[in-house]
């Protein structure tokens, strides 16, 4: 997956770090790829890394990652960023260089550097900057912006897969239950397009900018 070094197999853990701007991002973008993942490489260490959120979606992240980390070696963090200024926010890149660097994953799950979210491309931007010549894969987020764009790698998935990935959205995060977009149709609908261009029924979609083959 995603260039992964050749010692490190099909099966042998891994380090996973995680990022998510906001409390349902990482779930959105990689909930079935990091249960897949965990799936087939039960050892994996993964740090989940949620930057804003007030103290009730900070516990809706908790609880979901919860779920989806049962059993997993996991450290979770929901930070306090202000949500919507992450672009002026001078403490954030200070926190990825003293808290997230040091931490050396062999896998970054992040945002898209093209994502229309001011928050989203701040996060991806300072990935890029903070983990240079590290495996980064970043994710997409349905919106309102209309700016999916052209992903470069797939995660074929299965249909428990799906049904566990939506199912936790819906159960975990009920902040969100009156956004319009927020609901099964759009995170299965997404997933069963991607799962098209793959060439399967469904599949998570992300643009790595480096693979090394």
């Amino acid at each position: 997956m995603f260039g992964l070094p050749p010692d490190a197999g099909r099966t042998a853990p891994l380090h996973v770090l995680a990022l998510g701007a906001h409390s349902d991002d990482i779930e959105i973008g990689a909930g079935g790829t990091l249960r897949r993942l965990l799936g087939e490489r039960p050892q994996t260490r993964v740090s989940w890394v949620v930057l804003s959120g007030s103290p009730a979606r900070a516990g809706e992240a908790r609880a979901s990652a919860a779920a989806i980390l049962d059993g997993t070696d996991a450290t979770v963090r929901t930070e306090s960023f202000r949500d919507g200024f992450f672009p002026h926010q001078q403490d954030l890149k200070a926190f990825f260089r003293e808290v997230l660097q040091p931490l050396q994953p062999d896998l970054v799950l992040t945002h898209r550097r093209a994502d229309a979210h001011q928050d989203h491309r701040t996060v991806a931007e300072l990935t890029w900057q903070t983990f240079r010549g590290a495996r980064i894969a970043a994710y997409e987020i349905p919106k309102w912006d209309g700016d999916l764009g052209l992903p470069n790698a797939y995660i074929t998935l299965d249909a428990e897969v799906v049904e566990r990935k939506i199912g936790g959205l819906l159960e975990h995060f009920p902040s969100q239950a009156d956004k319009p977009w927020f609901d099964a149709d759009t995170f299965q609908g997404l997933m069963r397009v991607r799962g098209v261009e793959a060439g399967v029924r469904y599949a998570e979609a992300f643009t790595c900018s480096k693979l090394v083959w």
